[in-house]
């Protein structure tokens, strides 16, 4: 097993739902497991505690770089897990790419950040800050200074990310924030793949998929093995990996009482999501 698929364990960054509890994502649609790949910031305490420092800092787009990059470049110097990380991330981004091919490294907002300013540092490339309204900024490797930019004249942009699943924020944000800046966005490295249908779709827009780690039933079955699931648990996954839609809309169908307890919830944002599954019919019932 990777050191990468062990932290993720260890820092449960990848999270299985109890048996027939499964996870409601924004989307309104329902999922046998999470994952919060920046969980690999060390822990999920400091990882949560480093989110809500960047919300704190988002007002202020000079200086949110800085402020973030002093941070993870703390953590780095720090934190075994999250420097062992970076430094895999670094080591397939070499491995596959010329590096000398590579103008800018860029990273979107929020979760981006916790990779892309280390890994613009130790390649010492300049660092393209990008925010979901496709606003840009750009600071130097060693973010000694920030400035808003327009335009990057065709240059070449690696974006490093935490997790792709469809990868909306891509062809929503980042795509279009690179494209705006009449760049090239030719590579992205990412530390999961989460295996539904965003790294194809990264691949058709010409750009070069770099993951760390896959969600799969090697994963899960890693975890069956480590004790971490049960055998129920393991087939709603598997079944969950071959039909994400058909494995959760049987769920649901055999389970009426699950969309009946989460409208019953104390928890606001439960309500909210499976208001979203019922009133969009998302798993046609």
């Amino acid at each position: 097993m990777s050191n990468i698929m062990s932290y993720l364990f260890e820092t449960k960054a990848v999270k299985f739902c109890e048996e027939n509890k499964p996870f409601f994502l924004t989307s309104g649609t329902i999922s046998p497991y999470f994952v919060n790949t920046h969980f690999l910031y060390g822990n999920e305490k400091e990882a949560t505690e480093f989110l809500s420092y960047i919300d704190t800092l988002l007002a202020d787009r000079i200086n949110l770089p800085k402020k973030v990059f002093d941070k993870v470049s703390m953590q780095y110097k720090n934190n075994t897990i999250f420097n062992y990380t970076i430094n895999t991330m670094i080591k397939a981004i070499t491995e596959q790419i010329n590096v000398e091919e590579i103008d800018y490294i860029s990273g979107g907002e929020r979760r981006d950040w916790y990779f892309s300013n280390m890994i613009a540092y130790l390649l010492k490339k300049p660092h393209l800050t990008l925010f979901k309204d496709m606003e840009a900024f750009v600071s130097p490797y060693d973010f000694s200074s920030t400035e808003k930019i327009t335009d990057i004249k065709g240059k070449t942009v690696l974006n490093a990310s935490d997790l792709v699943t469809a990868a909306s924020n891509y062809v929503r944000s980042w795509i279009p924030a690179i494209k705006n800046l009449n760049g090239k966005l030719l590579w992205t490295c990412y530390v999961v793949d989460r295996k539904q249908g965003g790294t194809e779709i990264l691949e058709k827009e010409g750009i070069k998929t770099i993951p760390l780690a896959l969600v799969d039933n090697h994963l899960f079955e890693k975890a069956f093995e480590l004790g971490i699931i049960n055998q129920k648990q393991l087939e709603m996954l598997t079944g969950f990996y071959q039909d994400p839609y058909q494995s959760m809309r049987e769920f649901l169908i055999h389970h009426p009482e699950f969309i009946q307890n989460a409208l019953n919830s104390p928890d606001e944002r439960t309500q909210k999501r499976v208001k979203i599954l019922t009133e969009e019919n998302l798993y046609h019932l």
